[in-house]
């Protein structure tokens, strides 16, 4: 394992020798963040990414021994599609980990897709949001773990390239836009309040974005994951293939 500290100690980059290996390192940290959140506040908070890197990782997760009705699942992004949906983050989450644990269904925190204006479904999902928390708008408050990928253009969640999603800052969720099909998503200054923020990126594909977001200066608004700098701990999961060409 190559581990490369960035420059504030609770900003860390690992870049590890293949999938497999991000996926078990990943696993170690979910459950460490887990067992601490636990003891400290009673429950783990964790929102989940989509795509296909995390996938393994909610395998792995599925075969732990949790307390599972402490554990309270919710997502940083979602298409606009029922569950039931082939490119349903959601569905992915069920099929590889939720459906295969004793998981109460009132723990799982899933956004809503079933409104004809995204937006009255970001409102639900903020509104949820608060509840959970015991907060009100205009607060943010803190998960104890959520985990993101990175697409080949730099976006994470579903804050896209210069899009109207990387403005909002009174809103824990907003709708993003992908080639003009909407979804929802985490709004930045809501993940940034996260206690740990755990990247994910795998493939070769992703050298050219990570050398922009990693770069001492350049564009948040062309490279969206540079706005990921949380009040908690950053971790960043590279497979050698992703992070071979950085400095």
């Amino acid at each position: 394992m190559d581990n490369r500290t960035m420059n504030d100690r609770k900003r860390q980059l690992e870049v590890l020798p293949d999938l497999a290996a991000l996926v078990a390192r990943a696993l170690e940290q979910v459950m460490a963040v887990a067992e601490e959140a636990i003891a400290q506040r009673g429950q783990f908070t964790l929102a989940l990414a989509g795509g296909s890197t995390p996938k393994p990782l909610y395998g792995a997760i599925a075969q732990q021994n949790l307390p599972w009705d402490a554990v309270h699942v919710f997502w940083g992004d979602e298409r606009y599609v029922p569950a039931s949906h082939p490119d349903s983050n959601e569905g992915m989450a069920r099929q590889a980990w939720l459906d295969q644990v004793p998981i109460p269904p009132s723990n799982i925190h899933a956004m809503p897709t079933d409104e004809a204006d995204p937006a009255l479904a970001a409102e639900r999902y903020d509104a949820t949001l608060h509840r959970f928390f015991g907060t009100t708008a205009g607060d943010f408050p803190a998960l104890d773990l959520i985990l993101l990928g990175m697409g080949d253009d730099g976006h994470t969640a579903s804050l896209f390239p210069h899009t109207t999603a990387l403005q909002v800052r009174d809103r824990l969720i907003t709708v993003g836009n992908k080639d003009g099909q909407p979804r929802l998503t985490f709004t930045a200054p809501f993940i940034n309040q996260a206690r740990h923020v755990l990247f994910l990126v795998a493939g070769e594909n992703k050298q050219p974005a990570l050398s922009h977001v990693f770069a001492p200066d350049d564009d948040a608004a062309l490279y969206p994951s540079r706005l990921i700098q949380p009040q908690g701990s950053l971790t960043w999961l590279l497979d050698a293939a992703a992070g071979r060409s950085l400095p």
